[in-house]
């Protein structure tokens, strides 16, 4: 089979569960701000002969309606038997109870609900469920492999999971600053308090009166940390850093977006270890 995912998230979890069965490619590249991203003809040309087409949905990846409708395979558009729409399943956050509509989407690229699902680690079992679905679906003789493959894979996470947590269960209730709206559902996973962002629309530097507001924020709630990503502009956030005595931490948010994070476990291990570090330091 050939798996083409939007993202290297998904597809390091299409890895995960078809192994050496499939091959998997990603559309946006691991260190872009696929939230910019925008397709090219190589892209469209990656869909030629897919088998199954996992995307993140919620107006994220709002570019590929056009590319599956130019493609036209109806297997992999909407309702085929190997389209994923990754979100299906996952309980999501700041639902904003509007429909999608495909052309249309904010500034921030967050349609339906906030995208970044896939940053709790426990989402990846709703998602590696839709992926082993529709490979099944695809060739049902490869189930036994697929379900194996799965299964092994939430082992390894489930282990992971609980040193994740016990890492950062020092830090419950942490007060941090993000650079973008990247982090609330590693934030309400691990019981961390993303208390502002500084990038209220993507793409739009914040204004000095709102650099104001956020750092006193940050000095009346003795926060420490501002979380940042590696494809950001860090203007404002060296600014605020400067202002307060606050540090700015480095997370990945995607697989691939710092050198560390090389698969969707390892990802966490950095993160997780990078963030409890910085909060045990800033405590001190």
């Amino acid at each position: 089979m050939r798996v083409v995912a939007t993202t290297s998230d998904l597809a390091s979890l299409a890895h995960a569960v078809t192994g050496d069965l499939a091959q998997v490619e990603t559309i946006i590249p691991p260190a872009a701000d696929p939230e910019a991203f925008e397709p090219r003809p190589s892209d469209f040309a990656k869909l030629k002969g897919a088998s199954i087409v996992i995307r993140i949905g919620l107006g994220y990846d709002h570019w590929l309606d056009k590319l599956l409708s130019m493609h036209g395979d109806a297997a992999v558009n909407r309702g085929g038997a190997g389209y994923v729409d990754a979100s299906v399943g996952v309980p999501l956050l700041e639902i904003k109870g509007s429909r999608i509509d495909p052309t249309q989407r904010d500034g921030h690229a967050h349609g339906l609900a906030n995208p970044h699902y896939w940053l709790d680690p426990a989402n990846a079992e709703t998602i590696s469920g839709g992926i082993a679905e529709a490979g099944i679906r695809l060739a049902p003789e490869m189930t036994g492999k697929l379900i194996a493959n799965r299964d092994g894979f939430l082992s390894r996470l489930k282990a992971s999971l609980m040193e994740w947590e016990r890492l950062l269960a020092p830090h419950r209730g942490a007060r941090l600053i993000a650079y973008h709206n990247t982090w609330p559902y590693f934030a309400r996973r691990f019981r961390l308090n993303i208390v502002d962002v500084i990038e209220v629309k993507e793409g739009v530097a914040p204004s000095p009166a709102r650099l104001a507001k956020l750092a006193a924020i940050i000095r009346e709630q003795k926060i420490r940390v501002i979380v940042h990503e590696p494809f950001e502009p860090e203007e404002a956030s060296q600014l605020l850093a400067r202002r307060t005595g606050a540090v700015i931490v480095k997370l990945a948010p995607s697989v691939g977006s710092m050198p560390a994070a090389t698969s969707y476990l390892a990802l966490f291990d950095y993160n997780v270890g990078t963030l409890a570090q910085a909060l045990s330091a800033a405590s001190n």
